[in-house]
């Protein structure tokens, strides 16, 4: 998960300078000007974390999840942003369609699940999950994915589109686009990339950068945010830097994008500046037929923020035939 910043911070010709503790400290002040309408979760933490499971995968990783909801059900797989887990799907959970049966992994590298040396690009998490439906007997589910989980879905919908329903892509990237570079790039808060490659073990889940990392646009619950920081700070460095160079590589995007036959939904928010409207153009090209809804005083985490909202866009649109 990366809320302030912008696909260029993950490709390699990026700015070198490290200007973290002033920007870290700024952005935190004006964040903490407005911090005054946090929404209170509507489910308990602990009992989420105490219902995780794990499954051992023929690829050798254990794959911790959760899985809710009528065992007969229509099922939609939640995938999960960078640093995150199954946790970051708490806030929205509750407001999405009772009716359904949720499965939210712990992608590799993430929370309880294997952390191995390799490999963290999109398409590997992707089989992870193709052969987590297959060890629970699932054929076909409606794919959701934020950030990083938006890119590991669309993976799993370009690979696998007889076991996509329906696509939900939020606050997503469709990556470089010639055509697309006119439009806004967006201001980075500071420079992610460099403050990543700067991390050492063990990484303290209070420091300045760890806060800033999972500060959102608008206010959201801080003892969600407290575990969120605790997990991601007990991914090794060499996790963080693997995903942030596989995982998190937009060049080759677009290439993949004509295989998706699955309706899609585009969801973001208006204020997020990671992926912003260059993002939301290249996505959009390829992807013509999308729906798209925009939240605009929304950021990155847009289902965290007003996760109601987002439920509003998720549930119809999954619930069409």
């Amino acid at each position: 998960m990366v809320e302030n910043g912008r696909h260029e911070s993950f490709t390699p010709k990026l700015r070198r300078h490290s200007v973290v503790p002033i920007l870290v400290v700024g952005w935190l002040v004006a964040w903490s000007a407005c911090a005054v309408a946090t929404q209170p979760l509507m489910m308990e933490l602990d009992v989420f974390d105490a219902s995780r499971q794990h499954v051992a995968l023929p690829d050798g990783i254990s794959l911790a999840y959760v899985d809710t909801g009528p065992r007969d059900a229509p099922v939609v797989l939640l995938i999960h942003g960078y640093t995150s887990n199954a946790r970051g799907w708490v806030p929205l959970l509750p407001h999405l369609d009772p009716s359904r049966r949720y499965l939210i992994p712990d992608l590799r590298g993430h929370g309880q699940s294997s952390k191995p040396d390799c490999c963290y690009d999109r398409t590997t998490f992707a089989y992870d999950l193709r052969l987590l439906l297959d060890a629970l007997h699932v054929d076909r589910a409606d794919v959701v994915g934020t950030s990083l989980g938006s890119l590991v879905a669309q993976a799993f919908a370009e690979n696998w589109p007889e076991r996509t329903r329906r696509l939900v892509l939020q606050s997503s990237s469709g990556g470089p686009l010639p055509a697309c570079e006119s439009e806004p790039a967006g201001e980075a808060v500071f420079d992610f990339r460099n403050a990543i490659l700067a991390l050492r073990d063990p990484i303290d889940p209070e420091s300045q950068f760890m806060i800033a990392w999972y500060t959102s646009t608008a206010p959201v619950d801080a003892e969600f945010l407290r575990r969120q920081r605790r997990d991601a700070a007990a991914i090794p460095v060499r996790v963080w830097l693997a995903i942030l160079d596989q995982g998190l590589n937009l060049r080759d995007l677009q290439a993949g994008l004509p295989r998706i036959q699955a309706p899609t939904l585009l969801i973001w928010g208006g204020k997020d500046n990671l992926f912003g409207a260059r993002d939301r153009c290249s996505l959009r090209k390829a992807l013509p037929q999308a729906e798209v809804r925009l939240f605009e005083g929304l950021g990155h985490n847009a289902y965290w923020e007003d996760p109601r909202a987002v439920a509003s866009a998720i549930n119809p649109f999954l619930a069409a035939k």
